[in-house]
């Protein structure tokens, strides 16, 4: 195929300004392509860090970063806010929301992935959020802080300890980072600004199905931080299901069969993920079903391209990359990154008519995850940490991998002064219910 428009300059369109397609656009800048990045929001997300916007440690903008300005000084990068509901093959255009089509001549499905709750999306999701937006963490932090404020008003003994008692469900980085944080904000943070309730009487449940927490880590991790999350206070259902969800609570079934109802008024989602809806207008477009799998991924080859479609590529959680043992590469950020760079250079070389790249080599790393105050786990390679210095590590890699200079210092300044004061500055109610129903901003 010509990689090249009328104008002798190949127009690359990136859908999803995410880590990806972030990598993606700034492998290309500077070279000959016209390369055009569309998402939905007009910045880039930190995606780690959300745990510490819904717990109100940091403010929303301290993750986030606009991309028109990483990208100003990108004459080639241009940014445009738009949904991408389609695409049209035979004039090679994806179609936006509002009508519009951007034209292409290779296309970049960058496009994330969201939250997964087996099919009972429609009745599970208002119940408990999940923690992939900004608009998620603002909403966890709302219901979080709101059950401590009603709980402050109740004189119904019953009704107070349901609103002390908050649930997570799943036991990954998400379930472990959230649980740690919100029982350190009981305890510490709320500490003697209440009178009529102890916020350190606050119970944390965490749900987990499986006998570990972070199965991707290393036995030996997961179990430092399951020590580490039952010092702090937080309670872990070993072997459980969540089996329905309900406004005032949940029902579990343990691996006895044995059912269980916790009376609960904020429950957390942090059990699962799966692909956009941009893999699947991507098949219908194609009229390909095939090359989506049960998670809505689409099947690449070993170049991140669709196969037999030239000039397509997906990369991160949307794709489905082959990996050895007949698995695919997890959904997390490395990966998302170092495919976006190695597609970019990749089109770069095409460009240039250069011989293709050698396919896609994905290099692990390390993982990390922390749990709370001075306290993390990292599996690098043959390194194991956990304790204080990996906590101290996982700070400075994080601050590190934040995208603009700003974001880093504002960071590790607010980083600073929550650990010196034990203060969590962030914590705004920022969706206040109707004052006639008394409801919580939870159930709005």
């Amino acid at each position: 195929m010509d990689v090249h428009s009328a104008s002798g300059a190949s127009r690359v369109l990136i859908i999803g300004g995410g880590f990806g397609g972030l990598a993606c656009a700034r492998a290309l800048a500077g070279s000959r392509a016209d390369v055009t990045v569309v998402d939905r929001r007009n910045f880039h997300l930190f995606q780690p860090l959300l745990y510490q916007v819904a717990s109100g440690g940091l403010s929303p903008a301290n993750i986030a970063a606009p991309l028109r300005s990483i990208f100003r000084g990108r004459r080639n990068v241009r940014v445009l806010l738009g949904d991408v509901v389609g695409f049209d093959f035979t004039i090679r255009g994806a179609r936006l929301a509002d009508g519009g089509v951007v034209p292409f001549d290779i296309v970049v499905l960058a496009g994330g992935s969201r939250t997964h709750y087996f099919g009972l999306d429609a009745t599970w999701e208002p119940l408990a959020p999940g923690l992939k937006t900004i608009e998620d963490a603002t909403r966890i932090r709302c219901r979080v802080l709101g059950a401590f404020e009603r709980a402050e008003r109740s004189e119904d003994a019953e009704a107070r300890a349901a609103l002390l008692t908050f649930v997570v469900v799943g036991g990954g980085p998400t379930g472990v980072e959230l649980a740690g944080a919100i029982r350190e904000l009981s305890r510490d943070t709320l500490r003697r600004e209440f009178r009529a309730i102890d916020p350190q009487a606050a119970r944390i449940i965490l749900v987990e199905s499986g006998d570990r927490l972070l199965d991707a880590f290393a036995p030996d991790l997961s179990a430092a931080a399951s020590r580490a999350l039952e010092r702090l206070g937080v309670e872990i259902l070993w072997g459980t299901r969540v089996v329905e969800i309900e406004s005032t609570g949940v029902v579990t079934r343990d691996a006895q069969g044995t059912t269980r109802r916790i009376a609960a008024d904020t429950v957390i989602w942090a059990a699962g993920v799966r692909a956009g809806e941009l893999g699947r207008r991507l098949a219908d477009a194609l009229a390909r079903p095939e090359i989506l799998d049960r998670s809505g991924r689409v099947g690449v080859d070993d170049r991140c391209q669709v196969p037999g479609v030239d000039g397509v590529y997906v990369i991160g959680d949307l794709a489905a990359f082959p990996a050895p043992g007949g698995r695919t590469l997890p959904g997390v950020a490395p990966v998302a990154m170092q495919q976006g760079d190695w597609v970019g250079r990749h089109i770069v070389r095409r460009m240039a008519g250069r011989p293709a790249a050698a396919s896609f080599r994905y290099r692990d790393r390390g993982s990390m995850a922390t749990i709370g105050r001075s306290h993390a786990v990292v599996q690098i390679g043959w390194l194991r940490l956990s304790g204080r210095v990996a906590w101290l590590l996982w700070l400075v890699v994080h601050v590190l991998a934040l995208t603009q200079f700003e974001n880093r210092l504002l960071v590790s300044l607010q980083w600073f002064w929550n650990y010196v004061t034990r203060n969590r500055s962030a914590r705004l109610i920022t969706d206040v219910p109707a004052a006639s129903d008394g409801a919580a901003c939870s159930r709005q």
